[in-house]
């Protein structure tokens, strides 16, 4: 079994409103809680990373397994929505939608399309990030899959 360890290190020189620094490997940048709830935001958030750790990981997944399956594609993009719920002072992420698009060689068949489908919707079972928050984020798939046309 291998394991592989991150590292992050975080610096918060003030109190809530104030901008903090995070460093982890290639990734620089300043935090600060969102301006949605009453921050300064400046540089990313909490809420935004979730979703960035859930979407890279979820396109990232589908890739590997469209490569392994030999499913060519002409693009792959995504646009994701975290859901964040503020309710008496608890915040809660309720949920993140993935909203992926395939679009296909322009010879792809209606099996390719069908293999498309199900190597989307596997890909969100299989992502590290979707098993690690599953049971307390609802996650929900809307791909869209199509072969190129000119």
């Amino acid at each position: 079994m291998a394991l592989h360890s991150f590292h992050l290190k975080a610096d918060w020189p003030g109190l809530r409103n104030d901008v903090g620094e995070i460093e982890s490997g290639n990734l620089k940048t300043q935090i600060s809680i969102p301006p949605e709830m009453d921050g300064p935001g400046v540089g990313t958030n909490p809420d935004e990373m979730l979703l960035g750790a859930a979407a890279t990981c979820y396109i990232i997944t589908l890739a590997a397994m469209m490569q392994r399956s030999n499913l060519e594609k002409e693009s792959l993009t995504m646009q994701s929505e975290g859901i964040v719920e503020v309710e008496k002072g608890v915040i809660t992420y309720k949920k993140i939608i993935h909203r992926p698009q395939v679009v296909l060689k322009t010879d792809a068949s209606e099996k390719d399309i069908e293999l498309a489908h199900r190597l989307a919707e596997k890909a969100e079972s299989s992502c590290m990030i979707s098993r690690a928050i599953k049971g307390n984020v609802e996650l929900e798939l809307q791909a869209d899959i199509q072969p190129f046309s000119i």
